[in-house]
């Protein structure tokens, strides 16, 4: 397991960066999580928004929807 952590395609030694750098670093590790829950709540959402259009659609007067 490497000790060192990639930045902007550089190679920066884990040991080396102060207490404050860790912890941004921290930080940007649970943003970057955050961030990944969120499109996957995003992704189920704009499914359900999808079906339930589709199926709105289909209860309009006169409506037919292409299958």
């Amino acid at each position: 397991m490497s000790n060192n952590i990639n930045i902007d395609g550089k190679e920066y030694p884990l040991e080396l960066l102060s207490e404050s750098a860790k912890g941004q670093l921290l930080s940007l590790q649970l943003v970057d999580k955050k961030i990944a829950e969120a499109q996957q709540q995003l992704a189920i959402l704009q499914t359900a928004r999808n079906a339930y259009a589709k199926e709105l659609k289909k209860e309009l007067p006169g409506e037919e929807i292409a299958l």
